[in-house]
């Protein structure tokens, strides 16, 4: 082996010994560098969400296409783009958001305008931009990029939120503009969990209680106002307040989500007996897929489902407060707004489709059919994930420190004793 090969083995042996050492205990014990525990959980709401999507799109598909897998393959596919996409930002420092956030809130904004100017309508909407065989709905990553911007934000400009309304009042017109574009496509339900993921954080950076109460009202009065001035909205509450008052028109959609959620029972009709997705529910396998999964594996089901979205938010929140202890506040507050976000549009998804909240398109996290929504939160997956990482590095490297500093103060005070033991004794035997 020539000098060369040598020392690239050894630095190669070295790099893999020092990583073998961070994530070492101090009894030897190996340590995972990630939580074993929220991948796990994100992919078995992949799979519950893969095996309801073939379920309840296969009467859709096989009408559509002549193929009753083909929103299957696709959203297997989209699970696989979305897996690559979140190995590759797991491999993005935390300082790229950092940095990069103000960059990432002007690509939302650019993505919203190219939606209006160029995007393609479905059902009177303008969310979506294709670009030959792949199509963007561009609200999705607009929510991640300005939830990163408004973390670095609240670090930012940290003392000026808690002593001046200018401080305050920033974020909020950058929201208004985003809320703008949203609004011209139209997309209310993507405005409210912004609005309410900006409310959350806010108040977590320490806004007074008169503002933050204010911004409350000001926000539902806005919510009330859009509602009123637009008559598809309208139809929408009616429906919402009395859906059986006209089964067959504007309360159609929520009426056979409620038989489904109905027929379902406690423990459903079994896996692919669904009636209602043999289109007699619409948007069966996105909007309304906690419908279907009711219907089929009961309310069981729809529990376990929803204690597994609830598990991803709690270790989103448990990440924020581990950053945060760690003075990390600009991860802190990201982990903090994932996480509101996250169940924020669970509650709205599943609001919707039991009747409880006015109808919004707006997917189930990890479980509903759509490919920019997949992608876009496993992204957020994997930046809690990068977030822990660097926590636990952090932690390994300063419980190391402590453990060689105690280790030198140990030798030291052995040596001391040992020099006082030593002069003693001399004293001893010139006394003698």
């Amino acid at each position: 082996m020539t000098n060369s090969n040598l020392q690239a083995s050894n630095k190669l042996s070295a790099i893999f010994a020092a990583r073998h050492d961070i994530f070492a205990g101090q009894d030897g014990a190996q340590q995972r560098p990630y939580d074993l525990v929220l991948v796990l959980i994100t992919l078995t709401l992949f799979a519950i969400g893969f095996v309801i999507v073939t379920s309840a799109s296969m009467p859709i598909a096989e009408r559509m296409y002549g193929n009753p897998f083909h929103f299957a393959i696709r959203h297997a596919i989209y699970i696989g783009i979305a897996i690559i996409a979140a190995m590759i930002v797991l491999n993005l420092p935390m300082n790229f958001w950092r940095v990069a956030n103000p960059y990432l809130l002007l690509l939302a904004i650019v993505l919203l305008v190219a939606v209006l100017i160029i995007g393609r309508s479905v059902n009177g909407s303008t969310r979506w931009i294709v670009i030959g065989p792949v199509t963007i709905q561009a609200a999705e990553p607009a929510k991640l990029f300005f939830f990163c911007y408004l973390a670095g934000y609240l670090v930012r400009r940290y003392e000026e939120i808690n002593e001046n309304f200018k401080g305050f009042v920033k974020p909020l017109a950058v929201f208004f503009l985003l809320a703008l574009l949203l609004l011209n496509q139209p997309d209310l339900g993507t405005v409210i969990v912004m609005f309410a993921t900006t409310i959350g954080l806010l108040f977590l950076a320490g806004a007074k209680l008169w503002q933050f109460f204010g911004l409350v009202f000001t926000g539902v009065l806005a919510v009330v106002a859009l509602i009123l001035f637009e008559p598809y909205r309208v139809k929408r509450v009616t429906a919402f307040l009395d859906p059986w008052a006209d089964p067959f028109g504007s309360g159609y959609q929520l009426t056979q989500s409620l038989m489904a959620y109905g027929r379902g029972s406690w423990f459903g009709q079994g896996l692919g007996n669904s009636l209602q997705k043999l289109e007699f529910l619409p948007e069966a396998h996105t909007d309304f897929i906690m419908a279907i999964l009711a219907e089929e594996l009961g309310y069981i089901g729809v529990l376990v489902v929803l204690l597994l979205i609830l598990s991803v938010v709690v270790k989103a929140l448990r990440i924020g407060n581990r950053a945060m202890t760690q003075e990390r506040p600009f991860d802190a507050f990201l982990a903090y707004g994932i996480g509101i976000w996250f169940s924020f549009q669970t509650v709205v998804n599943v609001g919707a489709s039991t009747g409880i909240l006015p109808t919004k398109g707006l997917t189930l996290p990890f479980v509903s059919y759509g490919g920019s929504s997949l992608i876009v939160m496993s992204v957020a997956i994997a930046i809690l994930l990068r977030i822990d990482f660097e926590l636990r590095v952090d932690g390994v490297q300063a419980l190391k420190r402590g453990g060689s500093s105690k280790r030198t103060n140990k030798k030291g005070s052995s040596r001391k004793t040992d020099q006082t033991k030593a002069k003693v004794t001399s004293e001893v035997t010139d006394n003698a």
